[in-house]
């Protein structure tokens, strides 16, 4: 049995103009959702068990809580999500008796206490089993075996034994649709499940992001085919995958972790070498001014861009580094793939992978006047890579022996890691390799010198 996002295939129904077709249309989204709950409780007898204790008296507020947030989290039906939030009292609620009964059987065709662990086992905020996610048995070195040998690094999913991957930043999920074109089918063929989850940091519904919001039609495709296991969390930060509300919704470990034209100026400023000083004065430069505002009540980023303001997500000048992104993939993946990387990341993230501290020269921007005096025999010879050329990076110099943790370090951790391998590629897009639509774009952007891609395997 798949978990809730995998099996929801309602549909709203914007073509029915009279009040009688709009309450039928209503009526039968409720009773999909009543259906799948029954589905789901059937095949979850261990996250039902373990959901009492989600309802005893100290923890109901914070559980209905935590249901409600994950209710505006991922991409539900507005009429779902706005039922849930009434039927659960605006988290308001000090009692079980407190909520309204009648609005929680229409919901989950269930009464009070049994409906909201029905929702906890829903929405994942149960503990499940620890298997609910396995992890291949690929050791590092048959990884970067595979990395060497293979042209294109996603057909590791054809060879390890677990087809699971990660990605960051999914956006209008175009990648994600391309690679379950390229792989379900023949995993399937082999009797095998493709385990694909997605996030990204747009929050549905959003004024902002326009063409980077996926379409509905593509989720609802995505999570009802079959052989692959689906997941989508939108206003989902990255950075933000261990808190007590995503219990059990990512895999501690993927086969591959990967995320497609990393963020400009999000990773595009190391702020290790870099103080906040240089940071916010390189972005008046490059950017022009900005600033926080609104957009019809929503929040906002205003760029002045020319004669022109811009308007973007609140959070589009945070400024996280290439470490963080780095340190993520090695935390959640055997094997990393960043594709369409800009010239301004790519050469930041190539700063913190190589062993010399020559090249992360404190508070110094990287510019394309002192880039060559910086890396030197490097830069020249990334330079002349041809665009579907790769070139290991260990070939040009020493890979860094202790890359410093920035994300938060769990107990056992080590404060510091590398990787056994980098490959680099000049390119957007490869021959028979899935890509996003924005590296599909960069052809067309006549002002962009060619993105790169790095391969990474993590020791």
């Amino acid at each position: 049995m798949l978990p809730y996002s995998h099996q929801l295939t309602l549909q709203i129904y914007y073509h029915a103009p009279s009040t009688n077709r709009l309450m039928n249309s209503t009526a039968q989204i409720l009773a999909d959702f009543r259906s799948q709950v029954t589905q789901l409780l059937q095949e979850r007898d261990k996250e039902w068990e373990a959901s009492r204790k989600l309802v005893e008296a100290r923890q109901l507020t914070a559980t209905l809580k935590r249901l409600i947030e994950e209710a505006h989290r991922v991409d539900l039906p507005v009429i779902i999500r706005d039922a849930i939030t009434l039927a659960l009292g605006h988290a308001e609620a000090a009692r079980i008796q407190d909520l309204p009964g009648p609005r929680l059987k229409e919901l989950t065709g269930l009464p009070p206490t049994k409906a909201v662990r029905a929702l906890c086992v829903w929405f994942g905020v149960v503990d499940g089993p620890t298997s609910q996610w396995p992890a291949t048995s690929l050791r590092s070195e048959e990884i970067e075996a595979f990395a060497r040998s293979h042209s294109n690094p996603f057909d590791l999913l054809l060879d390890a034994d677990v087809a699971s991957l990660l990605d960051l930043g999914a956006g209008d999920l175009s990648f994600a649709t391309e690679l379950v074109e390229q792989y379900v089918a023949p995993l399937h063929q082999r009797q095998r499940e493709l385990i694909l989850h997605a996030l990204d940091r747009l929050q549905p519904g959003s004024q902002l992001g326009g063409p980077l919001h996926p379409e509905r039609e593509r989720l609802n495709g995505l999570r009802s085919r079959t052989g692959l296991s689906f997941q989508f969390y939108g206003n989902q930060d990255m950075f933000d995958l261990g808190n007590l509300g995503l219990a059990g919704k990512f895999a501690p470990r993927y086969t591959i972790v990967t995320c497609w034209a990393p963020a400009t100026p999000t990773f595009a400023y190391e702020p290790t070498r870099l103080s906040d000083q240089i940071i916010t004065q390189e972005l008046h430069r490059t950017k022009g001014t900005f600033r926080q505002t609104h957009l019809s009540g929503e929040p906002a980023l205003e760029v002045q861009h020319g004669d022109r303001a811009l308007l973007f997500p609140p959070w589009k000048f945070e400024i996280r580094g290439p470490l963080t992104l780095l340190d993520l993939l090695a935390r959640r993946g055997l094997l990393g793939v960043l594709g369409a990387v800009d010239t301004q990341v790519f050469w930041e993230t190539l700063a913190q992978l190589l062993d010399d501290a020559r090249y992360r020269p404190d508070n110094q921007p990287f510019t394309p006047d002192n880039l060559p005096m910086i890396f030197g025999e490097i830069f020249e010879r990334l330079s002349r890579l041809a665009l579907g050329e790769t070139l290991n990076l260990s070939d040009c110099g020493p890979l860094r022996r202790q890359i410093p943790r920035v994300l938060p370090l769990h107990p056992t951790q080590d404060p510091s890691y590398r990787f056994r391998s980098v490959q680099i590629r000049r390119g957007a897009v490869f021959p028979g390799i899935p890509a996003s639509s924005t590296a599909r774009r960069f052809s067309d952007m006549l002002e962009e010198t060619p993105p790169w891609m790095l391969i990474l395997v993590p020791e």
